[in-house]
């Protein structure tokens, strides 16, 4: 198997338990809050683990358009889990998650779009097949 879809999987099974971790553990709590606690939780994993692999020496050596695409990505990320964690307090999982979902078709559009990527039939009636399958969960 390759590495990427190793990764791929794993990232699809921890964000299945992600949702379902959320949905628990926004009980009571607001959800601007609940999504802080998170984030200092993932930022203290992620440098733990960029100081034990040796990365944070290159952290001088980013340019300035990686700083900020990469900022922008936090923006766009913290928009996502602010509403995604909202949308957890307000609804069941189960509706919750197809929609947060629809991110997937989304995002090959704008691979399309922005980055230039091309995409075949087949995956053109997959994107089709995924938006409908999530709108179906309404």
């Amino acid at each position: 198997m390759a590495q990427w879809l190793v990764f791929a999987l794993l990232s699809a099974i921890a964000a299945a338990a992600t949702t379902v971790l959320t949905k628990i553990g926004v009980e009571g709590v607001p959800s601007i809050l609940a999504t802080a606690i998170r984030t200092v939780v993932i930022g203290l994993i992620a440098w733990s683990i960029a100081i034990l692999m040796g990365e944070h020496r290159e952290l001088t050596a980013v340019s300035r358009r990686s700083w900020l695409y990469l900022g922008l990505s936090g923006v766009a990320t913290g928009i996502s889990w602010l509403a995604y964690f909202r949308a957890l307090q307000l609804a069941p999982a189960s509706r919750v998650a197809p929609i947060d979902r629809l991110s997937l078709p989304l995002t090959i559009v704008l691979a399309v779009l922005v980055l230039g990527e091309s995409i075949g039939w087949k995956a053109a009636v997959g994107i089709g097949f995924m938006t409908v399958g999530a709108l179906l969960t309404l």
